[in-house]
């Protein structure tokens, strides 16, 4: 509510008062099947973090640095689904796709809000998978429940403060042509196409910013995992014991490529109308499917999770 009323306060600056966005398809047969299709998406996204975010905080044996940050990762999924879909699954059974301007600018705020802090989380997940495997006996130290908190504030804040700004430039743009949004949620990239002053410093915020945000902790995790790599191959001498560790760790690295991957592609592009049919596919592998499989990918490939998760339904039972 403070957000839409402070973007209010930019109307008097364009002549546009709200935006349209054409959506994922302008095919009028294919709208209720797609409704369907990623209102599934949605509750199973909710229903799957939902239940890694009750387990890790219920469940005793959950209580280490690894499965605080696992619902850290849940809690941003679920709010980074919820930014979007809702949104998208009321224009499908709609004629009139409006968004205000001040939702608008509120939506592109914690879309980059809630995708950044999941980009710095994943780093300081990898981090964490290294000093567990590669400095076991100052793990306890090094990664204690106080400086887990304190990591984990402290990327919210940062994750906060980066989308204020683009948030802040973005509402100060004067957009006085069209108001169509060619995509199916507000965007910084979508939205300077509409702009009709000069956009360079936005565009610059764009690629150098976000792509810092984007390319700067997807390297930070290899890093981590070169890290890793390099210390079981060299120091590890049992083949199990490789096997354990490796596998620990798989499930995150999957989730680290489903999320950098389109993102990288996306945000350190320049801000161009060509390309935007695939930019919008990628769209909904990050924002949407991303979140669905992340806690799909952590419960099957996870033993304490399952056995956590088994607990919980047999207790309920």
């Amino acid at each position: 509510m403070l957000f839409c009323l402070f973007f209010q306060v930019m109307l008097n600056q364009t002549s546009v008062t709200e935006f349209l966005l054409l959506g994922v398809t302008d095919n009028q047969v294919l709208q209720p099947v797609l409704f369907v299709v990623f209102l599934a998406i949605y509750i199973v996204s909710l229903a799957g973090n939902g239940a890694i975010l009750v387990v890790v905080i219920s469940d005793p044996r959950l209580h280490s640095p690894m499965y605080f940050f696992l619902g850290n990762l849940s809690c941003l999924d679920i709010c980074y689904s919820t930014v979007t879909l809702p949104k998208m699954l009321e224009h499908f059974l709609s004629t009139h796709k409006a968004i205000s301007f001040s939702g608008c600018i509120s939506q592109l705020h914690f879309f980059h809000f809630l995708g950044s802090t999941e980009s710095m989380l994943l780093a300081v997940m990898g981090f964490d998978r290294f000093v567990a495997i590669c400095k076991p006996l100052r793990y306890p130290l090094i990664m204690s429940h106080q400086v887990c908190i304190q990591m984990a504030v402290t990327i919210w804040i940062i994750g906060f403060f980066h989308a204020l700004l683009h948030s802040v430039m973005t509402s100060h743009l004067n957009f006085c042509g069209s108001n169509h949004i060619r995509h199916f949620f507000c965007d910084v990239k979508p939205l300077l196409e509409l702009a009709c002053g000069d956009t360079e410093l936005n565009e610059w915020l764009l690629n150098t910013v976000t792509g810092t945000f984007a390319i700067g902790p997807f390297f930070l995790t290899l890093l981590s995992y070169s890290y890793i790599i390099t210390y079981l191959f060299f120091k590890t001498h049992s083949c199990s014991m490789l096997h354990k560790a490796l596998s620990t760790c798989v499930s995150h690295f999957m989730v680290v490529v489903l999320f950098y991957a389109p993102v990288v592609f996306t945000y350190t592009r320049p801000a161009t109308g060509s390309f935007v049919e695939q930019e919008r596919i990628i769209a909904i592998i990050y924002s949407l499917v991303t979140p669905v499989l992340n806690p799909l990918i952590y419960t099957l490939r996870n033993k304490e999770v399952k056995g956590a998760l088994r607990r919980a339904i047999s207790r309920k039972l």
